[in-house]
């Protein structure tokens, strides 16, 4: 199991003050943040850009050193045994980093093998195995800068992989890729932990991605927990409710003063928009409201156009915990 306790991670950088003096300041990017990772699971870490997801992976897999508190992976202290924790944890970034481009995948995957002291057939029967699991084994002798991003995305996870560690940190691993690409990486990141029993830390800024994959998820903001549950009890606690929308052809104001009346009790909130040749209505409501507002235009003698049901996502509840509305505005 990864345990990281009172994980904090603080940078001291210097401040400009006048011409030629500046003073220190420190920057706290990840704060009392506590983590737990169990073998075959997969766990989110989820938060909008600069909450300190990058940083607490960079803390786990050794490659920088927290500030304080501890990180224990397998019963191995990660702070005062880094080189035995290196063997067993690797990480994996989305886009085109930790590459080299002018190598062959082939040779990439010897170069990164033998960081970790794999060698002679060791190494090649590795490599030759991951390659074809990532199906690279027509390409595995072409230098690297000619490939798509995709193909590159999947000799990512082979060299994530060439030191078969037990817990994997992935760092946004389907950035930029096209969907059918994206899901055959899901589908592999899932065989990973089901069928080889490792430990994932995710984080992806496409959160049906992580809806899919991860059994728990840890929110953090400014580089503090938020939050910490499964993805669908996260959302039935912070989102806002269901997102009802109806169109008519027209909706008076005092025909709007009553519905809100009957909305009341419901704590729903309405939103009347007009469109082209209607007018929308947008009921936002953790309670269920549909037979209520049916019931009231048919009263009305409101004829109904089309009705949708949105149900709350995973993102919607990150922005609220984050102070957000959908368009990414601070709210009060």
């Amino acid at each position: 199991m990864l345990t990281a306790v009172n994980l904090r991670k603080v940078y001291v950088t210097k401040e400009k003050q006048g011409v030629f003096r500046s003073r220190k300041k420190e920057v706290v990017a990840v704060q009392s943040l506590d983590l737990q990772i169990q073998p075959g699971e997969i766990v989110g870490l989820l938060g909008i850009n600069g909450a300190g997801k990058t940083t607490t992976i960079k803390m786990l897999s050794t490659l920088l050193i927290p500030t304080a508190g501890s990180i224990v992976i397998d019963g191995l202290n990660a702070l005062e045994e880094p080189m035995k924790v290196k063997k067993r944890v690797n990480m994996i970034a989305g886009g085109e980093r930790m590459l080299y481009w002018r190598l062959t995948a082939r040779e990439n995957l010897a170069y990164f093998g033998s960081l970790y002291g794999l060698y002679g057939k060791t190494l090649t029967e590795r490599s030759n195995d991951l390659l074809k699991a990532v199906d690279l084994e027509a390409a595995a002798d072409i230098p690297v800068e000619r490939y798509s991003k995709g193909m590159k995305q999947r000799l990512q996870i082979a060299r994530g992989l060439i030191n078969d560690p037990s817990y994997l940190f992935l760092d946004e691993p389907t950035l930029g890729l096209d969907a059918p690409i994206a899901k055959r990486l899901r589908e592999h990141i899932r065989d990973l932990a089901v069928q080889e029993g490792k430990g994932i830390l995710l984080t992806s800024h496409y959160l049906s991605e992580v809806e899919s994959l991860c059994k728990r998820v840890y929110i953090i903001d400014k580089g503090a927990l938020v939050l910490h549950d499964t993805p669908e009890k996260v959302i039935r606690a912070v989102a806002a409710g269901d997102l009802l929308s109806l169109w008519v052809s027209e909706f008076p104001e005092k025909t709007r003063e009553a519905l809100t009346k009957i909305l009341l009790p419901f704590e729903a909130v309405l939103t009347v928009l007009e469109q082209s040749g209607g007018v929308e209505l947008r009921i936002r409501s953790k309670q269920e409201v549909t037979a209520q507002v049916l019931q009231f235009l048919f009263e009305q003698g409101l004829p109904l156009q089309r009705l949708e049901v949105e149900k709350p996502k995973l993102e919607d509840a990150i922005l609220n915990l984050a102070g957000r509305d959908v368009a990414g505005r601070e709210t009060a």
